[in-house]
């Protein structure tokens, strides 16, 4: 007697196999290339008989790919954002979304105190200007940086990330202010309206997920109301920040400069007029770029996949009204 084939499930990118192992003998898997940037032809070819996608943060999942996938019964997104996917059709559809939280949270914390520090010492800079042999001696004026001790860090979102970056920042002696809308009950900042927040940071660190609220949150009007001798730190989601007027502002001195670990467009294309710009360091969306953290994503990703696959409420799942339904 045969049995029932096991399900269908498009991976939309080669992962380690460690990192995937719980899915052994759980699901049949189509596996993408390594860089997608949307979905594979050959896994679109099948994506007619999935039963469960597992997909990273650089593939739409719009309504046009949904339509095709009829037999979808779960999508698990490797990350906490799920800007990628059209949620409200998922929710139409009664197909459960799950997302990776809580594991990636102290990865991108340390890496915006990376991007802080590294723009408040100006140290890519004067590692080119060491190598290039810009540095002659040591001298009392050159490379001169921002002191991190009693300046303001204003933290925009202040979830589980904004969070913890407050901590690390006040082991700097930082002063911490954030704006959220809901007021956290911690010790680690005050709460301020946005435009206070603005007016008064040294550093202006985004941590908010993108929405039709947050998209172009940062806007010329937004950052002519910072400092002129503040930094803004991006983290989050490159559109939370209208590029063309960030890079208005860096030019024309509005800010002082600019941390970014995700760009609008991503990747931003090589010839971009913002990478000239020597008071603008780019990386490319490194935040939960840790062997742990990764490793970390992947096996919760895989938990909410499997749990779709066999009926079970997803472990986190960011439209649990599908079982209200």
């Amino acid at each position: 007697m045969q049995t029932n084939p096991l399900p269908l499930v498009l991976l939309t990118h080669k992962l380690p196999e460690d990192w995937i192992a719980s899915l052994s003998g759980k699901c049949r898997l189509l596996i993408g290339p390594i860089d997608a940037t949307f979905l594979d032809r050959h896994l679109d070819a099948h994506i007619d008989e999935a039963i469960g996608l597992f997909t990273l943060l650089t593939i739409p999942i719009d309504t046009q790919l949904l339509h095709k996938a009829q037999q979808l019964q779960v999508i698990s997104n490797m990350a906490v954002g799920v800007d990628n996917i059209d949620v409200s059709t998922c929710t139409k559809r009664k197909i459960p979304v799950g997302n990776t939280p809580g594991v990636l949270t102290e990865g991108t914390a340390d890496l915006t105190m990376g991007l802080l520090l590294s723009v408040a010492r100006k140290l890519p800079w004067a590692r080119e200007d060491a190598m290039a042999g810009k540095w002659k001696t040591w001298s009392p004026t050159g490379w001169l940086g921002t002191d991190l001790n009693g300046a303001t860090l204003g933290i925009i979102g202040f979830g589980k990330i904004g969070q913890a970056v407050a901590q690390r920042a006040q082991g700097f002696g930082m002063r911490v202010v954030y704006t959220d809308p809901n007021r956290v009950s911690s010790n680690s900042g005050i709460h301020l309206s946005l435009s206070d927040l603005l007016h008064q940071s040294d550093f202006v660190s985004l941590h908010v997920p993108l929405t039709k609220e947050t998209y172009h949150l940062m806007d010329s009007c937004k950052l002519a109301l910072m400092k002129q001798g503040a930094f803004l730190i991006n983290a989050s989601r490159g559109s939370v920040i209208d590029t063309e007027a960030l890079f208005l502002a860096l030019v024309q001195g509005t800010i002082a400069g600019a941390a970014l670990d995700v760009t609008d467009p991503e990747p931003l294309p090589q010839d971009h007029p913002l990478y000239k710009l020597p008071n603008c360091l780019i990386l490319p969306h490194i935040g939960s770029a840790t062997q742990n953290t990764r490793r970390k994503m992947a096996e919760l990703a895989c938990e909410n996949l499997i749990a779709g696959l066999e009926g079970r409420r997803l472990p986190h799942c960011v439209n649990p009204e599908v079982y209200e339904i």
